[in-house]
C-alpha cells in the first residue's frame, strides 16, 4: 500500500498531453476516406417544413449527399423506461427523443432540418447554406410566461409534503413570500459538440464529444438495433461539458446514419450557434418561495413551489425545491415542480441541475426572512441547521455544515460586516457582504473496471469512464498507487471507451464516489491472483496459503523473504496478474448522503459610474475526503465562476415575437472573463465519509456553483438595498429610480 497517494495535490498525469497539443479530442480524429457534415438548421421557431431544394446545394463541388426527413434512413427510437441510479449501466437516453429528421415538423429555431456531406468542410459549410428549406410558420410560444397562458403548466413530479405548511405559514408573525426567477443559461463548453463516425465489418464505431460512453452506446444501439458489443464509443478526452454531453443529441445519430448512407467516416460538428439551440440549456424557473419564521428565528414553514420551460418534444423538470426539503429544519414543507411548453430545443442537466436556481431562491428567501427579523443572516441559518434530513427521517452520513460556516466566516471576515445598507465604504465603493449555504446530493452509482499487473513492472487500467478536464485520470491514478504501491509514473490509466469495463456518466457528482471503489476491488483481484500464482505448483512460494502472502511496494512478502511481483509473473511465463470488479450503489436506507457548504461574497459597487464587481469570495466545501486537493480544489473554483456568471451576466434571450434566439454567440451572450475573475479562497473540510465509500470521498464538481448566485445577490442588497430576484443582476436593475 502507498498511503502517500490519495488525498496528496498531485499534478494531472495528462496535463503534457493537454499542453503539448497531443490530447486527441474528438473533432481531431481523422480517418482514412473522411467526409465532413453539415447542418442546415431551422430558421424559425415553430412550423412546419412544405418543401427542400436541394438542387443547388447538391451542385457544390465535392457534395456526396443531402439528407434531410424525406430520405433519411429509417431509425428506432431508444426505449423510454425508467431511469434508476442502480441501472445506470444499462440506461439509454436521449436528451431529445423525436429523431433526426424524424419528420417535417420544426419545433425551436436550431433544429436540423437536413445535413449536407461533402469531401470537405468548406464544401460541407458551403453547400448548407444553398439549401433552400420553405416553411409554415406557427405561432411560437416564446418564454415561460406565454407558456403559462397559452399552455397551462404540467406536474413535474419529484415533490414533497410533510406537516401542515398552509395554516403553519398564515399563523407565522414574519413571513416572506417572493417570486424568484432565473434565466435560460446555456453550457457552451470550449469543445463544441462533435462526433466522427464510420462503419466496417465489426460494426459502428464512433468517437463523440460524450461525459457518458456505456450509456451512448447503450442508446446507439438500440436506435440502429444492434448488439452493443457491436457499437464502440470512445471519448478520451473532453472539453468539458457541464452536462451538456450527458445523453445523445441529434448531431451524433445523424452522423452515425450519415456514415452509413455514404459508406465513409463522417466528421460532424455543431457550429458554436447552434450550441445555443441543440444541445440543451439550463431552462428559464419561476419559483414562489414562501417562508415563515417565529420571533426566535425558527422556520415554521417552507414553500417551494417552482415553474419551469420545457420543449414541445420532451418533458424536463428542472428539481428547483429538492434542496428546500432537508436543507434547514421544519416541521411543515410543501416542494412542487411544474413545467410549461416552449418552442426552444429540450433543456437538459447543467452544473448543479435543481439545486442552482434552487438555492438562488431559496438562499435569497432565507436572507430576506434574516433581515425582517434583525438577525445576522449567518445566525439565522445556524438557527435553523438540520441534525438529520427531516424529508426522509435518516440521519445525514456525514454533515460538517456548522464547521464550514465558523471557518468560512472567520477566513472571509464576517465579524466586520456593519448590517446598515449602504454602509460599508472604501473610496467611491460602496461595499457588501452575503452569504448563503450550498449543498449538493451525493450518490456513489455502478462501476465497473479493470487492472492488469503486468511483467514489465507497469500497471494497466480500463475502465470506460470519462474524464471531462476534472483529473479522473489523476485520481485513478493515485488509487492504483494507494493500492499497490507502484508510483505514478508506472501506472497506465485507460478511460473513455465503451468496449472497457462499464461506467456511469460523469455527471451528478458521483465518478469519482462511484468508480474509485471499482478500481480499488479491481486492484485488489489482480493482487489476489498474482498471489495464487505465487502459491501455485512452480511458484516462488508454491504450497504456501496465499491468504499467508502480503502485498507491498509491488512485492509479495512471506517471513523474512520478499520478492518482485514481476518475478512471479515471469517464472511462469504469465504477461499480467488480472482483476476485474463491479460495484453498485451504496445503502440509501440507513443514511442520506450529500455534500454541504458556504460562500461568503464581497461586492462592490460603485455608484459614479455605475460599476458592480465580485470582488472576493471565500468558500468552505465539507465534500468528505479530497482524493486530489489540487483538482477538488480547481473544481470548487471553477463553479464559483460559473456562479458569477449566473448572478451577474448569462442570459439566453429570445424574442417574444417569434421565439428566435437573439444573443446566440459569444459576443451577446456574456459570460465572465478574467477582469470579472474574484479572489477566491477555497477551504476544503477533510471529513472522509466512509459510508459512501471506502475512499470517504464525495462529489465536488456541482456544488460549488450552488447559493453562489444568491450570495451575490445578497451581497447586492446590502450594498445598494435593491433587492433583486430575477437574474441575472444587471446594472439597470440597480440605477431604476
Amino acid at each position: 500500500m502507498n498511503d502517500q497517494a490519495v488525498g496528496v495535490a498531485t499534478p494531472r498525469i495528462d496535463g503534457r498531453l493537454k499542453v503539448t497539443g497531443a490530447a486527441r479530442y474528438a473533432a481531431d480524429q481523422q480517418r482514412p476516406g473522411m467526409t465532413y457534415g453539415y447542418g442546415v438548421f431551422s430558421n424559425v421557431a415553430s412550423g412546419r417544413i412544405l418543401g427542400i431544394d436541394t438542387r443547388d446545394a447538391e451542385r457544390t463541388p465535392g457534395v456526396i449527399a443531402v439528407l434531410h426527413h424525406a430520405n433519411f434512413p429509417r431509425l428506432y427510437r431508444a426505449p423510454k423506461d425508467p431511469i434508476t441510479l442502480d441501472g445506470i449501466l444499462s440506461a439509454t437516453i436521449m436528451d431529445e427523443r423525436r429523431l433526426p429528421f424524424e419528420d417535417a415538423n420544426v419545433n425551436y429555431a436550431g433544429q436540423f432540418v437536413a445535413l449536407v456531406i461533402a469531401d470537405s468542410f468548406e464544401h460541407a459549410r458551403e453547400a448548407a447554406f444553398k439549401v433552400n428549406v420553405q416553411y409554415a410558420k406557427n405561432r411560437a410560444v416564446a418564454n415561460l410566461d406565454q407558456g403559462v397562458q397559452r399552455g397551462g403548466t404540467r406536474e413535474g413530479g419529484a415533490g414533497h409534503s410533510r406537516g401542515s405548511v398552509e395554516p403553519a405559514f398564515a399563523a407565522a408573525p414574519y413571513k416572506v413570500d417572493a417570486t424568484y426567477r432565473t434565466p435560460v443559461e446555456t453550457h457552451n463548453p470550449m469543445e463544441m459538440h462533435s462526433t466522427v463516425a464510420w462503419w466496417d465489418d465489426d460494426g459502428l464505431h464512433v468517437f463523440e464529444a460524450s461525459q457518458g460512453v456505456t450509456m451512448h452506446r447503450n442508446t446507439l444501439a438500440r436506435i440502429f438495433d444492434m448488439p452493443t458489443e457491436r457499437v464502440t464509443v470512445q471519448a478520451p478526452f473532453i472539453g468539458s461539458g457541464f452536462g451538456s454531453k450527458l445523453w445523445v443529441w441529434p448531431h451524433s445519430i445523424a452522423a452515425c446514419a450519415a456514415a452509413k448512407v455514404v459508406g465513409r467516416p463522417v466528421k460532424l460538428v455543431v457550429p458554436r450557434a447552434q450550441m445555443f439551440s441543440t444541445t440543451g440549456h439550463r431552462p428559464e424557473t419561476e419559483q414562489h418561495v414562501r417562508l415563515g419564521a417565529d420571533a426566535n428565528g425558527k422556520l415554521l414553514a417552507v414553500a417551494h413551489e417552482s415553474i419551469n420551460t420545457t420543449s414541445f418534444t420532451d418533458d424536463f423538470t428542472e428539481r428547483c425545491g429538492t434542496v428546500s426539503r432537508n436543507l434547514y429544519s421544519c416541521a411543515n414543507v410543501l416542494v412542487t415542480h411544474r413545467t410549461t411548453q416552449v418552442s426552444r430545443g429540450s433543456p437538459t442537466s447543467m452544473r448543479a441541475p435543481g439545486a442552482a436556481p434552487g438555492l438562488f431562491a431559496l438562499e435569497s428567501a432565507v436572507d430576506e426572512l434574516a433581515l425582517q427579523l434583525g438577525v445576522d443572516p449567518l445566525e439565522f441559518r445556524i438557527r435553523n441547521f438540520a441534525d438529520l434530513d427531516e424529508s426522509q427521517n435518516l440521519p445525514w452520513s456525514s454533515n460538517h455544515l456548522r464547521e464550514a460556516c465558523e471557518k468560512g466566516a472567520a477566513a472571509f471576515g464576517w465579524n466586520r460586516r456593519d448590517p446598515r445598507v449602504g454602509s460599508m465604504r472604501d473610496g467611491a465603493e460602496i461595499i457588501g457582504y452575503g452569504m448563503a449555504a450550498c449543498n449538493w446530493d451525493a450518490f456513489r452509482v455502478p462501476a465497473e473496471a479493470r487492472v492488469a499487473l503486468m511483467d514489465n513492472g507497469t500497471v494497466r487500467v480500463n475502465c470506460a469512464i470519462q474524464d471531462i478536464g476534472t483529473g479522473t485520470y489523476t485520481i485513478v491514478a493515485q488509487t492504483v498507487a494507494d493500492m499497490t504501491g507502484i508510483p505514478l509514473q508506472r501506472i497506465q490509466v485507460n478511460l473513455g471507451d465503451s468496449s472497457f469495463p462499464a461506467a456511469p456518466v460523469s455527471g451528478g457528482s458521483w465518478a469519482t464516489a462511484s468508480v474509485l471503489p471499482a478500481v480499488a476491488e479491481a486492484c485488489r483481484a489482480a493482487i489476489a491472483q498474482v498471489k495464487a500464482f505465487a502459491t501455485a505448483d512452480g511458484g516462488v512460494w508454491a504450497g504456501t496459503k496465499a491468504d499467508g502472502v502480503g502485498f507491498s511496494n509491488g512485492k509479495l512478502t512471506a517471513g523474512a523473504r520478499s520478492v518482485d511481483y514481476v518475478a512471479v509473473l515471469k517464472a511462469q511465463r504469465i504477461a499480467s496478474a488480472q482483476g476485474y470488479a463491479h460495484t453498485g450503489l451504496a445503502p440509501t436506507d440507513k443514511y442520506s448522503f450529500g455534500s454541504f457548504g458556504v460562500h461568503f461574497v464581497e461586492v462592490r459597487w460603485d455608484p459614479g459610474i455605475s460599476r458592480l464587481r465580485v470582488s472576493r469570495v471565500v468558500s468552505a466545501i465539507d465534500a468528505g475526503r479530497a482524493i486530489n486537493p489540487l483538482t477538488a480544489r480547481n473544481q470548487v473554483e471553477g463553479a464559483i465562476v460559473m456562479g458569477v456568471g449566473m448572478a451577474l451576466f448569462e442570459n439566453a434571450q429570445y424574442d417574444e415575437r417569434n421565439g428566435m434566439p437573439t444573443n446566440n454567440n459569444y459576443a451577446e451572450y456574456v459570460v465572465p472573463v478574467h477582469a470579472d475573475q474574484p479572489d477566491v479562497d477555497v477551504i476544503l473540510l477533510d471529513y472522509p465519509d466512509y459510508h459512501l465509500n471506502e475512499f470517504g470521498a464525495r462529489g465536488i464538481g456541482e456544488i460549488g456553483v450552488t447559493g453562489l448566485a444568491a450570495a451575490v445577490a445578497n451581497a447586492v442588497h446590502h450594498a445598494t438595498g435593491r433587492r433583486v430576484r430575477d437574474l441575472p443582476i444587471t446594472l439597470d436593475k440597480l440605477i431604476q429610480t
